[in-house]
């Protein structure tokens, strides 16, 4: 397993250095916005990136609330933790490419407010797991899990369903959601990288949280088995 990491690391880390080029250099610069542009290629690879953590939390939500499996409860907190990090740099690209862009740092249209939404949504998922010690409450995040991913589809929609601040879809928007093929290029180059990060963090993340689980097990068997010996004393 631990050799798998390594070598994980290592093709992520090249990914990463290859979609920085990509980004910084190969791609063209764009005629109207210019430099600023090249957020892109960080900001809507994390937001993609994001919604499939979410998505995959989704899943180890339903599994768990199914089996009270304890692998589906590790899954479910590794892409949660990873899925709030990637939403966070969403919304920190976010601001920084509409100041120049639009003239303003935010603006509460449908799916900018919705990606706030779903990032606080997640964070209390986090928060009332942190303080979760058995009982109800694993449960309890795990049906908030199932309730996020309905706000993550909407999210997705959005600019679908709306109209907003934010530009057309990049791929399935119709003849104005084309964009350059080096840019495109570019842009799923980080993604792919992107993705690699994220398996990364949550193979890491969810081994942790194994460990915790088998240590949290064993402390409940100490202080199941002490009194039986104190009462045969």
């Amino acid at each position: 397993m631990k050799s798998g990491f390594i070598i994980l690391a290592l093709i992520t880390l090249l990914l990463l250095s290859y979609g920085l080029y990509q980004a910084l250099v190969a791609a063209p610069t764009e005629a109207t916005m210019g430099e600023v542009q090249r957020i892109f290629y960080y900001h809507v690879p994390s937001a993609w990136t994001a919604l499939l953590c979410f998505l995959a939390n989704f899943v180890a939500s339903l599994w768990f609330l199914a089996g009270r499996s304890g692998r589906a409860d590790a899954v479910a907190v590794a892409t949660a933790e990873v899925g709030v990090v990637f939403c966070t740099v969403v919304l920190l690209t976010g601001p920084l490419w509409a100041r120049p862009v639009w003239g303003i740092w935010w603006a509460w249209d449908a799916r900018l407010t919705s990606t706030l939404v779903l990032w606080l949504i997640y964070v209390g998922y986090l928060m009332l797991r942190k303080f979760s010690v058995g009982g109800p409450n694993p449960m309890l995040a795990a049906a908030f899990g199932v309730f996020g991913a309905f706000n993550a589809v909407f999210v997705f929609m959005a600019i679908r369903w709306f109209r907003t601040q934010q530009p057309q879809p990049v791929f399935g928007g119709g003849p104005k959601s084309g964009i350059d093929p080096q840019m495109r290029y570019a842009l799923m180059a980080n993604w792919v990288a992107f993705l690699a990060l994220a398996i990364l963090l949550i193979w890491l993340r969810y081994t942790l949280q194994r460990v915790r689980q088998a240590v949290e097990e064993a402390h409940a068997m100490k202080s199941l088995v002490e009194p039986e010996v104190r009462t045969r004393r």
